[in-house]
């Protein structure tokens, strides 16, 4: 079972209250992965959100059957399968967007996104912290690829030229 501190570590849950920390707990598993396991493939439906206790998982994407993209590392404290989040009420079903793959042993804590959701219909301020602390952090990753997609395209040969006074 995971205890109070072991979720005030997590960046998402780090303003909680004792008592919200005690609504959560019996919601979370905790399930260890070896390196190379998947957690989660893209496609698949996104039922769970994880929060990463111990280790290191990349989100990947596949371009092709030969090419994959790391999309981002995710250290002890954060989130991935925000997917999960997302009301019920958008679609008929949401999907992960991207396989997360250990690359090292790792301890994550898995949370059904519906029991979440209704933890938070029947408190909204939880849901209103966790999702105030999830836009941080999804904030936070897309300045990140906004920056490496611009460093990317400057660095281009091409874009050189096209940038370059006549």
């Amino acid at each position: 079972m995971v205890t109070r501190d072991e979720l005030r570590r997590m960046v998402i849950m780090g303003r909680m209250s004792d008592a919200q920390l005690d609504r959560i707990i019996p919601l979370v598993e905790k399930r260890h992965y070896e390196e190379r396991q998947y957690v989660v493939r893209e496609g698949d439906n996104a039922e769970n959100f994880f929060l990463l206790q111990r280790g290191k998982v990349l989100l990947e994407q596949r371009l092709s059957e030969t090419v994959t993209v790391c999309m981002d590392a995710i250290k002890p404290g954060y989130s991935f399968g925000w997917s999960a989040m997302l009301s019920r009420d958008l679609e008929p079903y949401h999907t992960y967007t991207s396989d997360a793959i250990c690359v090292e042993p790792s301890d994550v804590c898995i949370i059904s996104g519906e029991k979440f959701l209704e933890l938070f219909e029947a408190d909204p301020t939880m849901g209103y912290l966790v999702y105030r602390r999830l836009n941080r952090v999804i904030k936070q990753r897309l300045v990140h690829r906004t920056e490496q997609f611009l460093r990317i395209i400057r660095q281009h040969p091409d874009m050189g030229r096209l940038m370059s006074p006549c």
